[in-house]
């Protein structure tokens, strides 16, 4: 009668065997699940203190922002203030030298005519009976500086009309620094251009310019 005997290789685990297995098998899944969830607990903490970090950031970084651009913003504003005071020093007899004769000189004039929605404010005022020029004072003149004067010079124009003043209205920038193209460009637009260099100003239009009236 032949051998019957299963060779050892083909020996199967007893079921006692198999259990152990599964047992063990689902212990190693519960111990990557766990570590699994401790893991995310760490990326949570970890994403949440980043969180807090830039938002701590993000504050102490506005508020310097702004507190620089208040520092910046007085250092401007003093340095206007200045630029103003040695434009307006001397500019009537500037003017006057040019035949004017104005005889009154106003600084930070107000224009307000709410009912006819007409309110803007010009830097200095330089008035005789027959003409009133608006000047307006920048540390650095720009395009749109002269935009907007051409604007004020239609609200005065307007506002003067509406009280029966027959005045003709002149307009002139002035700046501690006016590049070449804006002072043609301000030119070209019919005003005068005037620039502070140290303790007094020159008005820089060329021989027979003519300036526009309004």
């Amino acid at each position: 009668m032949a051998d019957q005997t299963m060779p050892e290789s083909e020996v199967r685990p007893n079921p006692e065997e198999i259990w152990a297995m599964f047992r063990e098998t689902a212990r190693q899944f519960k111990e990557i699940e766990e570590r699994f969830k401790e893991t995310d607990l760490q990326f949570k903490e970890t994403d949440r203190k980043l969180q807090e970090n830039f938002e701590q950031t993000s504050r102490e970084t506005d508020r310097a922002l702004k507190e620089a651009s208040r520092i910046v913003g007085n250092l401007g504003n003093k340095l206007g203030i200045v630029v103003e005071h040695l434009v307006l020093a001397n500019i009537r007899e500037k003017f006057n030298a040019l035949g004017y004769g104005f005889t009154k000189m106003g600084p930070s004039v107000l224009i307000e005519d709410r009912d006819n929605k007409i309110i803007t404010e010009v830097d200095a005022m330089l008035e005789n009976g027959e003409y009133a020029l608006a000047i307006e004072v920048k540390t650095q003149l720009r395009v749109e500086h002269v935009d907007e004067h051409l604007e004020r010079m239609e609200k005065l124009r307007r506002y003067a009309d509406d009280r029966g003043d027959k005045r003709k209205f002149l307009g002139a920038m002035a700046g501690a620094i006016v590049s070449d193209n804006v002072k043609v460009y301000a030119q070209k637009k019919g005003f005068y251009v005037i620039r502070q260099s140290g303790d007094t100003v020159t008005i820089e239009n060329p021989g027979g310019f003519k300036p526009r009236e309004w």
